[in-house]
């Protein structure tokens, strides 16, 4: 199962001296972009949206819940989508069982939520399903989706939006989706740690290491066998 090289200690220790470098200077290209992130031009957003929590109806600023912060994760859980009508996306449900303890958020100030073209009778059987307790709305019957370009001719899609709040003002400061929100994830940033990594046919990873097709092994947490 080894595919490296077996080497001495002193070997070992110098070969990750030499790759500490390389992270430390990919840590350092991190946090230059995240300045950059900080400084973008945001645009603010004038519509009205009718959202649906379990709370009732809501709009955008209510999902702030008074903070000055919101991540929104756009969920994808609508027609076209596999599970549907009665799961949400495997990959976006994988996203959100990284997403952790909602406090170390609030206590920054910043909110975290999930969106999704659902209808709320649907949403919410899946939700406690997955045993999750993020706030997570419905925008059926909205431009949401298709404003925040989450839902396309092309269908339905995933991304992550950040938006600030000034008073009654609210403001979209960044999106990203793809591999940027999968960036995001433990289970990927923990993979990627290991000699194997997500053993995905796209790695560059030592001859022979097994492989198998990119995002077909992620599976909703109760379906793994």
């Amino acid at each position: 199962m080894i595919r490296q090289q077996v080497v001495s200690a002193d070997e070992w220790k110098a070969a990750h001296e030499a790759l500490q470098l390389n992270e430390k200077q990919a840590t350092r290209a991190r946090d230059a972009l995240a300045a950059e992130r900080r400084r973008q031009p945001v645009l603010e957003v004038t519509k009205d949206y009718a959202l649906e929590g379990l709370g009732g109806a809501a709009s955008l600023s209510d999902l702030f819940e008074g903070r000055s912060q919101l991540i929104l994760y756009h969920f994808m859980f609508a027609p076209g989508v596999e599970g549907w009508p009665s799961a949400g996306c495997p990959g976006c449900s994988m996203f959100v069982d990284q997403v952790g303890n909602l406090a170390h958020f609030h206590t920054r100030d910043t909110g975290f939520v999930l969106v999704s073209l659902a209808p709320l009778e649907q949403i919410d059987p899946y939700r406690r399903r997955m045993q999750w307790s993020i706030p997570w709305f419905s925008s059926s019957g909205s431009d949401f989706n298709r404003d925040f370009g989450v839902s396309t001719d092309l269908g339905e899609t995933f991304g992550l939006s950040v938006f600030i709040r000034d008073g009654a003002c609210v403001y979209r400061s960044y999106f990203t989706s793809g591999r940027g929100v999968e960036a995001l994830g433990s289970v990927w940033t923990f993979l990627d740690l290991t000699p194997l990594g997500r053993q995905e046919d796209w790695e560059d990873s030592p001859e022979g290491s097994p492989r198998s097709a990119r995002y077909q092994w992620w599976r909703r947490h109760d379906e793994y066998r």
